[in-house]
């Protein structure tokens, strides 16, 4: 009997702290604007990247394997003759091997690939280096903007979004009759656009024409964008 009592007891009391642990409810919001503004910067992309790559298939995946770890292996050794830190450097990409399945359902072969990258900011050295590679052919080359540019830009892109944002939030202030205003909330975010021209030179041109010669490339331009929004309170 007892232990109901203070089982009920209990029920109420925690009942009872709930009721009156109740947060006040918030008043609306007044005199508030929400607005955002933005600030861009173009800047030639500074960083290159060169994907060099081959594929073998053959009826024996160690045959297939050594051939493709010959391949890279030599294309690898010539090409970090010419690395340079921060101006070309070289590192492997993917490396496959799967089986290839006849119409029984069977396996009746092997395939493969290997991948070279080439990035850096040395433009000239990389073409040579990827026109001298003879055991690999060129997959694809793009542009980017390199950490150091990308973080020079988005700095000035920066200035300019919140220069903007705070003389957008004077005029809407004015025009609702207010003379000033204070921030409430902030977000910045910043991204960039950029366009990658296609290398004049395809992708599979036969290894004698790209023997001791720089691979022409041209690179494109990247739009930093830094976006401010956020809520003023107009006073």
């Amino acid at each position: 009997m007892s232990t109901i009592k203070v089982i009920a007891a209990c029920a109420l009391f925690t009942w009872s702290a709930g009721s009156f642990s109740q947060p006040a409810p918030r008043e609306p919001l007044q005199n508030v604007a929400q607005l955002s503004a933005s600030g861009s910067v173009e800047v030639q992309q500074d960083l290159l990247s060169i994907s060099m790559n081959s594929t073998r298939d053959g009826v024996d995946a160690t045959a297939v394997q050594s051939q493709l770890k010959q391949a890279l292996d030599s294309a690898l050794a010539l090409a970090k003759q010419a690395a340079v830190p921060g101006q070309m450097e070289v590192r492997t990409g993917n490396f496959s091997l799967y089986p290839r399945y006849g119409k029984d359902g069977k396996i009746n072969g092997w395939q493969g690939s290997t991948e070279l990258v080439l990035e850096g900011k040395d433009f000239p050295r990389i073409t040579s280096t990827a026109g001298k590679i003879q055991t690999l052919t060129m997959g694809g080359v793009s542009f980017a903007l390199s950490r150091e540019q990308r973080t020079k830009v988005e700095g000035e892109a920066q200035t300019l979004a919140i220069e903007r944002f705070r003389v957008k939030a004077g005029e809407i202030a004015k025009s609702f009759g207010f003379s000033s205003y204070s921030l409430r909330e902030v977000s910045i975010n910043a991204n960039d656009q950029g366009y990658t021209p296609r290398p004049r030179v395809m992708a599979m041109q036969a290894k004698s024409d790209m023997a001791e010669s720089s691979i022409p490339v041209e690179a494109g331009k990247s739009t930093v964008l830094v976006t401010v929004s956020g809520s003023v309170q107009m006073k």
